[in-house]
């Protein structure tokens, strides 16, 4: 009886042995599937978000966390959010002009891009390239074109609120200052831009400013915080690639701030008339349509930010 019991103990651990084998086989197999799989993915490209269609009124776009929504007109934008200091708030900067179309960073989301849709007059593609809740923990600093591609500059703001330990909780992939985006997907990339590097984040650096000014410069701020008070270095280079401090010159803060655009009364004929403390931050031309951004501001606060696009 206890030569029985032994061969029986030893059928079941053979039994189970081979049953982890099997398993351990199949789930090789089902990541030869995956990475198969994986290969022959072709991305199908960037889909619009909405196709605008622009007429005798004027299309107004409130800006959300789930971007943006069409509104009937201004006046219901009106009390409609609350104001909260503008580096936390949804608003758009960087408006820029390109060959196909508009593109823009939407702050604490991620980018949008307006470009003609078929071909057609007054038909026009909305597209939003959304960073998502990661974007969400952060300022955009800056936009600059790198390689030939839009990159943003993006920052862990701690002005009105001190968020410093907020950084990547809940991600797990490295932190990068500087995302770019196109037409292959909806959704923004990480990328690198050498010259930064030398101020590293490891190394408490944060870099909150990055620029193009006059004479092909491209203009940065990098802040330290010490315990006694903060280290600044402002600086410029012509060449985001370098990767060598030679190629780094240091201004001075009149120098840095000079080469900032000045603030501008945007203006138009065929733009409508805000409510009182809303104004337009950037007009542009939409594949051949007006855009306008705008927003309502008090102080150092944000409250509606959003867009209108109007038939020429």
């Amino acid at each position: 009886m206890r030569n029985f019991s032994k061969y029986i103990f030893i059928i079941v651990i053979f039994i189970i042995l081979l049953s982890c084998e099997k398993k351990t086989t199949e789930k090789s197999e089902d990541s030869n599937i995956i990475d198969e799989t994986q290969e022959l993915i072709t991305w199908s490209g960037a889909w619009p978000m909405a196709i605008l269609k622009t007429g005798e009124y004027p299309l107004w776009f409130t800006l959300t966390e789930d971007g943006p929504l069409h509104i009937d007109s201004i006046e219901e934008a009106v009390n409609k959010n609350a104001l909260i200091p503008w580096p936390y708030a949804l608003h758009i900067l960087y408006l820029t002009e390109i060959d196909d179309g508009l593109i823009m960073t939407v702050n604490r989301d991620g980018f949008l891009k307006l470009m003609r849709n078929d071909n057609e007059d007054n038909n026009i593609a909305l597209y939003r390239f959304s960073g998502g809740n990661y974007w969400n923990q952060f300022t955009v600093g800056g936009f600059v074109f790198y390689d030939g591609n839009p990159a943003a500059l993006l920052y862990l703001d701690n002005l009105f609120i001190d968020n410093a330990g907020s950084l990547q909780s809940g991600f797990s992939f490295k932190f990068s200052r500087t995302w770019s985006f196109n037409m292959n997907s909806n959704i923004p990339y990480p990328v690198d831009i050498p010259i930064l590097n030398l101020f590293p984040e490891e190394e408490g650096w944060v870099i909150d400013a990055l620029r193009q000014g006059s004479g092909g410069y491209f203009y940065c701020k990098a802040v330290r915080k010490n315990s006694m008070r903060n280290e600044v270095k402002m600086f410029r280079v012509r060449d985001l690639s370098q990767t060598s401090a030679a190629a780094v010159s240091e201004i001075s803060s009149e120098v840095f701030y000079a080469s900032a655009p000045g603030d501008s009364d945007f203006f138009h004929p065929r733009l409508p008339a805000l409510p009182e403390g809303f104004v337009y931050t950037g007009i542009g031309n939409a594949a051949g349509n007006l855009f306008a951004s705008w927003e309502e501001q008090t102080d150092y606060s944000i409250g509606a930010a959003g867009f209108v696009v109007i038939k020429p």
